[in-house]
């Protein structure tokens, strides 16, 4: 995520009911999945971004999660999304939300 994004996002989440809100990622990697779900729920990790410091509290989900599925109609998924469970590290980026949703993304 980009520092214009950072901001972006900061806009938004500033603007409404963040408690209604949620984020929905696509990242490609858990490495990529943890910094961003820090970054949107505690604040930029790396202080260099619009988001340093400022915990926004928005809870990160990602499209390969199980819940995130059944929310979809299967023949989109399937068409759309299923060829990514492939590729990607689904159990790492699975791992790496849940750690930032409990409060451990160190260990």
């Amino acid at each position: 995520m980009d520092l214009e994004e950072q901001d972006a996002i900061r806009r938004v989440a500033e603007s409404g009911a963040r408690e209604r809100m949620l984020v929905l990622l696509g990242t490609p990697t858990a490495g990529s999945t943890l910094m961003t779900a820090l970054t949107l729920s505690q604040g930029d990790p790396s202080y260099a971004g619009p988001l340093a410091g400022i915990p926004l509290g928005l809870p990160s989900y990602h499209i390969l999660e199980d819940g995130v599925r059944e929310a979809i109609p299967p023949d989109v998924y399937d068409r759309e999304i299923g060829p990514l469970e492939f590729v990607l590290d689904k159990a790492g980026i699975v791992t790496a939300l849940e750690k930032v949703r409990t409060g451990t993304p160190s260990s």
